[in-house]
């Protein structure tokens, strides 16, 4: 028999807690300027349980490095155009996703 999730009262196997939290979360794209005239992409507002796992997806499908500081992914590099549909194949509302 299969545990219950306490969220949606689902079986586990079928629970769909992921999913709409993902949808429901407003995302925040911005650039930032650091030294030596680098330029970083941030994207806040992503659950701290995501924040690895999509981290390492989207600097592999965008070929560029980054980290995760403080709740916020970094990305080296100007992604805020490329960065939109990536998202939205990975689940996120396209309304949520603001770029500044």
């Amino acid at each position: 028999m299969s545990t219950i999730c306490e969220v949606c009262g689902l079986p586990k196997e079928l629970c769909v807690c992921k999913a709409i939290s993902r949808e429901r979360k407003k995302l925040v794209i911005r650039t930032e300027k650091r030294k030596f005239g680098r330029v970083v992409t941030i994207i806040e507002g992503v659950d701290k349980k995501d924040l690895e796992e999509l981290a390492k997806k989207l600097k592999s499908k965008l070929a560029c490095g980054g980290t995760v500081k403080s709740n916020k992914i970094e990305l080296q590099g100007d992604h805020r155009t490329r960065i939109k549909p990536i998202l939205c194949g990975l689940g996120f509302s396209e309304d949520m996703i603001e770029i500044r």
